[in-house]
């Protein structure tokens, strides 16, 4: 099925590349059910349409849904749901048995199972029109931070957990977990959890390897896979950092799939972000060439919460509480000086989610730069200078990415995870402050970075792992390949890798999130 949309709109398919949606000549809205990026259906205004009164809405039919008795959401009592309206996931089911669950016997502990019909919305709010806050690119995900790129989504995702069927025996399950890139507050809860899933089904702890430092540990003699039971990850998520050791990029995929087949593993769960998940769709994609059966689930790690569509990555919450710590700090020391000035710089390369959601909580930053929006240095000086006068002291919380375009040497290449090398913006804010105050302020600068990620998960984080691990093994156990896990819209799903790779997520300057910050700081537009 094609979508027929309107000028402006896109079409969505599953392996689409990040398309670019621009607006068409002004045009009139009336509401209705499409998908274009106000969720409106849009027709060209003209002399005669305006003149024509609205004709009277039909009676409304009968819906084809009754409601649960909990209001967690609605029972289809048809089959409503449009297969090609749905994010496609890739399975191995064809090359596998299907069996009841183990957990059939007690109905999954009383708590029921979830079907492949399962389907969570992924466009939530219907817009009254383009002037409503946050209407733009409402059918999909904005990539750039800026208005002309989205990426268009489908209406519904697969919902995550149990199945009733599952596609392998667990008592021949082979599996590894292995964690990339940077650390990230709850990198041990998830490994914990998916080990305990995996045996919770009955597969044996002698056949669930952990691959040392990333991905490298696939194959590099000095860091042989270790054995993963349960006694040995007992009280693991108490701690930082991650107990199987990682590393960043320069994989070989080949290899690594060839240590695959050679081990007989059946199930490969990565841990990582946009780099990691890009290893897991090539090692996938590597697995299916060669013809070697194996699930490869992928659960999304970002500490700068910049993997799209989902609400929110684990880690991130934890990393807002601990970078609140480094603001208040900032506070203390900018007032206890005349003219004093704290300048924050957290993690957010190109995403400004930690710094602005961490301004927000704190109550603190006078000032927040983000990777999304850009700044005059001029502008910025000037708005300290206020603050100075308004209050005496000043706060400024700015993200690593935030401003590389003024800097002379800016950001250079990349690292071997394909991520930008940034240039310090931190220290060239302090050095550009020194300059424009002449001595006139009392200027400290906090970097907390590595404080940050490296701290155990506060406990709404710990929860989120815990389902995060479970769902990632509930998916491979349903014969899926080529799928992460997260939440999105309040609801655990299963999304295709290659969508949520296609770019970072990143702040909507036009968003009601960072709206409600600047309206709360009193923050000018420093652009």
């Amino acid at each position: 099925m094609r979508l027929q949309l309107p000028v402006g709109c896109g079409v969505w398919s599953p392996a689409s590349k990040v398309q670019r949606v621009t607006r068409a000549a002004p045009i009139a809205c009336r509401s209705a059910r499409s998908r274009c990026s106000m969720r409106v259906s849009c027709v060209a205004e003209t002399s005669e349409a305006s003149k024509q009164a609205a004709k009277p809405a039909a009676a409304p039919k009968p819906t084809p849904y009754f409601s649960t008795p909990y209001g967690g959401g609605r029972v289809s009592s048809t089959d409503s749901v449009d297969d090609e309206d749905v994010l496609e996931l890739k399975n191995l089911r064809q090359y596998l048995v299907p069996r009841d669950s183990p957990f059939i016997a007690n109905n999954n502990e009383g708590g029921g199972f979830v079907g492949d019909r399962d389907r969570i919305r992924l466009h939530t709010v219907e817009f009254e029109s383009s002037e409503s806050s946050g209407s733009y690119c409402s059918h999909g995900v904005m990539t750039t931070g800026e208005e002309e790129s989205c990426v268009l989504l489908p209406e519904w995702a697969i919902r995550c957990g149990p199945r009733k069927t599952i596609y392998f025996d667990p008592q021949q399950v082979s599996a590894a977990v292995v964690t990339c890139g940077g650390l990230c507050p709850g990198l041990n809860d998830v490994v914990q959890n998916i080990v305990y899933t995996l045996t919770d089904y009955g597969v044996p702890e002698d056949n669930i390897l952990g691959i040392r430092y990333g991905l490298r540990g696939f194959y590099e003699r000095d860091a042989k896979p270790i054995n993963l039971t349960r006694s040995y990850l007992d009280g693991i998520h108490l701690k930082g950092g991650t107990m199987l050791g990682t590393s960043r990029g320069g994989a070989d995929v080949k290899e690594i799939v060839r240590r695959i087949d050679l081990w007989g593993l059946n199930m490969v769960f990565v841990v990582g972000g946009n780099g990691g998940n890009a290893a897991a769709n090539a090692i996938q994609e590597e697995c299916e060439a060669q013809g070697v059966i194996c699930s490869v689930v992928g659960v999304p790690k970002s500490i700068d919460n910049d993997i799209l569509i989902i609400d929110k990555c684990f880690g991130f919450e934890t990393a807002v509480e601990e970078a609140q710590r480094a603001l208040l700090a900032a506070k203390v020391e900018a007032g206890s000086a005349r003219n004093g000035l704290g300048v924050v710089k957290l993690m957010g390369r190109q995403s400004g989610f930690i710094a602005m959601q961490a301004s927000m909580a704190s109550g603190v930053a006078d000032v927040c730069l983000i990777p999304e929006i850009p700044f005059r240095m001029d502008k910025l000086c000037a708005q300290v200078a206020h603050v100075f006068e308004k209050k005496g002291h000043c706060v400024v919380c700015v993200a690593e990415g935030a401003g590389q375009d003024l800097l002379m040497n800016g950001s250079s290449g990349t690292d071997a995870s394909g991520n930008p090398i940034l240039a310090d913006i931190g220290v060239f804010l302090k050095n550009e402050f020194k300059k424009y105050f002449k001595g006139d302020a009392d200027i400290k600068y906090i970097d907390p970075s590595y404080m940050i990620r490296s701290v155990p998960t506060t406990s709404n984080d710990r929860v989120y792992c815990k389902v995060l691990g479970q769902g990632a093994v509930h998916g491979a156990f349903a014969g899926l390949t080529d799928i992460t896990v997260g939440l999105v819209n309040t609801h655990y799903v299963y999304l295709p890798i290659p969508t949520i790779i296609q770019a970072p997520r990143k702040v909507n300057p036009k968003g009601r999130r960072w709206n409600r910050l600047v309206t709360a700081i009193r923050q000018p537009d420093l652009s």
